[in-house]
């Protein structure tokens, strides 16, 4: 009885203590957490600064840096880039509308790199797409040293080019904006420039999904504050108009498999004859936050889920290939799934909040980084660590469906002082501060019980 009293004691006091960090797991330090449900989460310590009208006046961008800004209402900003001959260098644009803004399917971020010719090197958009719905959409742009082409080639300056779509004039109010810039070291040795094909070089096949259950874990509410989750079924809420970031840790030949659920809705009877469509729009970036897939589907307030279609293995080669979904896997490191839930859904079932289920899949034996002539700015960028996989958590990792340790029964009876440690394990942040805690909690209790005896 004495020994269970006390692990019942460490038991509360972790319990307590992880409630009091109040931090959500696998939000990064470099991330500062949404005041609210409608403010995205930029980059902390982001760098406030002014898109130039003209490229004379562009402020310099620097390698690993996050920066703040604005996209004016029809206008296009311009931003400079200092780059050598070797390195890749890639650069993403966040566009963040105001929640309740007007915007049409069409209206989005179109974002460019440029030579001091006005060349481009490379160029994407990204809409809002059918939901017409406001909430964050990136793209991004890149200055490459290894592909086959001479244009863009030479070292010297570049300009980064933003452009805010909007076609019908939906919108009058300014987006805020989040640039974030990567810089890619190039190979010692080149590699072949032809992307691998499927099938015959790659399953292309989707595996079945996940059955286990659930372990809660909240989404984040920017890319630098998502919450990083490895293979399992993870399960959040979500309201209408919000977005979730997600990221997970894919390394250097693994396929990531990923299926969305929405969960029914109280607010309709089965065969109501209301839906939304695009009610829920799941989107999945690359690490420097390149777009590379989207899936979405029409709710009627039955549950429903949606799949990313199979995507091939991390390769450097990828970049080669024709289309997002296979260019925009060509590094190892933090996938991220940002998932999107229409506002118009409150207009048909209620405010929520509505039951989100990720299925999550990591398959295929990691292997080893090409030969970079150095590293990555910021450091890492395009690697995956064991930090990044306990932080992560998830079945590969000792934690199993349910959220037990891989030690623990398949009925779930595992003691309580096994369940403290889970729960430190899937809260990420500040575990070391919460077992120094524990530990001295324990020794208190049991000096407590010594002294009465």
């Amino acid at each position: 009885m004495g020994r269970r009293t006390v692990r019942g004691a460490v038991v509360a006091a972790v319990l307590c203590a992880v409630a009091a960090m109040g931090a959500g797991p696998g939000a990064g330090s470099a991330a500062v957490a949404a005041p609210d449900a409608d403010t995205y989460a930029f980059a902390e310590g982001a760098q406030a600064v002014e898109g130039a009208a003209s490229t004379t006046d562009a402020v310099r961008l620097e390698p690993g840096g996050t920066y703040r800004s604005t996209l004016p209402v029809n206008g296009r900003i311009y931003f400079r880039l200092a780059l050598d001959a070797t390195s890749n260098a890639y650069v993403s644009a966040t566009a963040v509308p105001r929640q309740g803004t007007a915007v049409s399917s069409s209206d989005g971020v179109r974002v460019a790199v440029q030579d001091a010719d006005a060349r481009s090197c490379s160029y994407d958009s990204t809409r809002f797409g059918a939901s017409r719905s406001p909430h964050p959409v990136a793209a991004w742009a890149s200055r490459a040293t290894d592909g086959e082409t001479t244009a863009c080639q030479e070292a010297g300056t570049y300009y980064v080019v933003v452009d805010r779509i909007d076609s019908a004039g939906s919108s009058s109010d300014d987006w805020d904006l989040e640039l974030a810039y990567v810089s890619e070291p190039g190979l010692v040795n080149k590699v072949a420039t032809t992307a691998p094909e499927t099938p015959e070089s790659w399953n292309s096949a989707s595996p079945d999904p996940l059955t286990g259950d659930a372990v809660h874990r909240e989404g984040g509410a920017g890319f630098a504050a998502a919450t990083a989750v490895g293979q399992g079924v993870w399960q959040d809420d979500i309201t209408p108009g919000r977005t979730r970031f997600y990221r997970v840790p894919v390394d250097w030949g693994q396929q990531l498999h990923v299926v969305a659920e929405l969960g029914s809705s109280s607010g309709v009877s089965s065969g109501g004859g209301q839906s939304v469509s695009s009610a829920l729009v799941m989107s999945l970036y690359n690490p420097a936050r390149g777009y590379v897939d989207d899936e979405g589907f029409l709710y009627d307030g039955r549950q429903i889920s949606v799949a990313l279609d199979p995507l091939p293995p991390v390769a450097y080669a990828n970049r080669y290939g024709v289309g997002d979904r296979t260019s925009g896997m060509r590094f190892a490191g933090s996938y991220y799934l940002v998932v999107h839930l229409a506002e118009q859904v409150t207009e048909r079932f209620g405010a929520g909040p509505y039951g989100l289920t990720l299925r999550v899949q990591v398959s295929g034996t990691a292997q080893d980084a090409p030969e970079y002539l150095g590293q990555s700015v910021p450091r890492d960028a395009f690697a995956v660590t064991e930090q990044d996989r306990e932080v992560a958590g998830g079945w590969t990792s000792g934690v199993v469906a349910g959220g037990m340790g891989a030690d623990d029964g398949a009925d779930g009876s595992g003691g309580g002082g096994d369940a403290a440690m889970q729960v430190v394990a899937v809260s990420g942040i500040g575990a070391g501060s919460v077992l120094v805690l524990v530990l001295a909690l324990w020794t208190l209790v049991a000096r407590r019980r010594a002294g009465r005896t």
